[in-house]
């Protein structure tokens, strides 16, 4: 995994049979031997905290619970699964008032792309640890974001604030083929380790729709994941946080994101779950 300050390396798993496509970082396959599964019957990484929030949605009529924010068109299909078709999309699965917000999270989606203006660097992403991202709050735009481009390349990125306070990409490994036109699932993992000052990120997908979980990026900042904005430009926002803040603060907000991609999806969830051991 890379640990940043010691940058040790970073586990991957590729799905891909061309050994030749494959990164330099890639080591052997980590699967989830968990039998544990959700309201959907998809598998559990990590179980749900006991008492923590859990979000699904629902299927028969996706804004009904008044939690789940898609700020944009859906469209029934006839297989059951709801399509989105906006240039931005950001479906956001707020917190209610007097509620936890979200913290240790698995965020688990199901997605079949249909079309994208940019296939080898357009992606979808699952993120979560921030709230509204806009110019009116720009310090309360902070995210972890776990990428899965549409080309099959697979990548963390953390935002501290919106809109400069972005890094670079973490654990970026092609992985897969393009998942154009296929259904995938896709699992974007945060929790907190050493008594709250370091983050762990785990990134797993079902490359075949079956259920079947592959662990494809691994990483923990510990510090020394720097945004990539100048100093003038950083400290401008005034958020009172340095250059490589790790994000351990929870967030209000979780959000399934694309830009420029026509997509469906379906059996979206996000859950607090219990802190596992390191070694996991």
């Amino acid at each position: 995994m890379v640990i940043l300050g010691t940058f040790s390396t970073t586990i991957v798993h590729s799905l891909i049979n061309d050994d030749s496509s494959q990164n330099s970082t890639l080591i052997s396959a980590t699967t989830t031997p968990t039998t544990t599964v959700d309201k959907f019957g998809i598998k559990e990484i990590y179980p749900t905290k006991e008492g923590g929030r859990q979000w699904y949605i629902n299927m028969d009529s996706p804004k009904s619970d008044g939690i789940f924010d898609p700020k944009s068109i859906l469209t029934k299909q006839p297989d059951g699964s709801w399509e989105i078709a906006a240039k931005q999309v950001r479906m956001n699965v707020n917190t209610p008032e007097g509620m936890q917000p979200w913290k240790n999270v698995e965020i688990t989606g199901y997605a079949k792309v249909i079309s994208a203006n940019s296939p080898n660097n357009d992606h979808l992403d699952w993120y979560a640890r921030g709230g509204k991202h806009n110019d009116d709050v720009p310090c309360d735009g902070s995210a972890l974001k776990g990428w899965l481009g549409i080309d099959g390349t697979v990548s963390w990125i953390k935002e501290i604030w919106f809109t400069d306070g972005y890094t670079d990409q973490l654990a970026k490994a092609k992985v897969t083929n393009s998942i154009l036109g296929r259904w995938i699932g896709w699992k974007v993992i945060i929790y907190n380790i050493d008594n709250d000052s370091a983050v762990r990120m785990q990134s797993y997908l079902d490359d075949n729709n079956n259920n079947h979980w592959v662990k494809v990026a691994d990483i923990i900042d510990d510090g020394g994941w720097y945004a990539n904005a100048s100093d003038n430009v950083f400290y401008s926002a005034d958020c009172g946080k340095p250059k490589d803040y790790i994000i351990i603060n929870p967030g209000p907000t979780v959000a399934f994101r694309s830009d420029n991609i026509i997509w469906d999806l379906k059996n979206l969830s996000v859950r607090e779950i219990e802190t596992p051991p390191l070694s996991k």
